[in-house]
């Protein structure tokens, strides 16, 4: 089983001066997921090389059991330090894709049109794709076979506006999360903030929030051993 994990590259929150990226937890908790099931990951992101660390993700009151185990895990680290340019995978060697989320998905992957091909493609293929956080607002350019947006009529979630709210960055990210999954035509739902909660529809896993990540992570490998990977 093969799993293409796609990371922002982007570290920059919105003009506040202040650093983002990725969320640890959304990273380091499916990676123990994906690995302890045998699953081949490769990571990728837009620049390839070192993906950005959210700093917040990784301060004491963010860190997880799973996350202080990526931090000591030296393969970890290295395949983090030298992810490969997106541009440069192809759906055809992955069994199924994830994304964590972090707001830097925000700014790059919901507009690179490596990330929205990839999502596309891979759909088109019969093959899954999960997005957990943030992620889900990547799928916002994304179009279906059908030529409508690919989220129009699936059940999904994904951060939601009340979670913004509270993390104080309504007003500094490019769109909130739960809109734009609404205005594509999703039918979105959420649970108590930071609550896990995953929504699995076809070939789309969505997850609310970073509680949800290793969730989500166990859906997509479920998916696919039930797929026959």
């Amino acid at each position: 089983m093969k799993i293409l994990v796609v990371l922002t590259s982007h570290d920059q929150l919105g003009n506040t001066g202040r650093k983002t990226g990725f969320w640890l937890e959304e990273l380091a908790a499916p990676w123990y997921v994906f690995k302890d099931a045998g699953v081949e990951v490769t990571l990728a992101s837009p620049k390839g090389g070192q993906a950005p660390l959210d700093p917040k993700s990784n301060e004491p009151a963010n860190q997880t059991d799973q996350t202080r185990r990526f931090e000591a895990d030296a393969a970890a680290k290295a395949a983090l330090a030298s992810t490969a340019k997106l541009k440069d995978v192809a759906h055809d060697e992955f069994d199924g894709v994830f994304y964590p989320g972090g707001h830097g998905p925000m700014w790059d992957l919901a507009e690179d049109r490596d990330s929205i091909d990839l999502i596309a493609r891979t759909i088109a293929a019969g093959k899954p794709v999960a997005l957990v956080c943030h992620a889900p607002g990547v799928l916002r350019h994304v179009i279906g076979a059908d030529g409508a947006p690919l989220v129009k009529g699936k059940t999904v979630t994904g951060f939601s506006n009340s979670e913004e709210e509270a993390v104080g960055l309504t007003k500094v990210v490019p769109f909130l999360v739960e809109d734009e999954l609404k205005a594509k035509g999703g039918k979105y739902s959420s649970v108590a903030d930071w609550q896990p909660y995953v929504l699995d529809d076809g070939l789309l896993i969505t997850g609310q929030n970073p509680a949800s990540s290793a969730p989500g992570a166990k859906a997509l490998v479920t998916k696919l051993r039930q797929m026959g990977k």
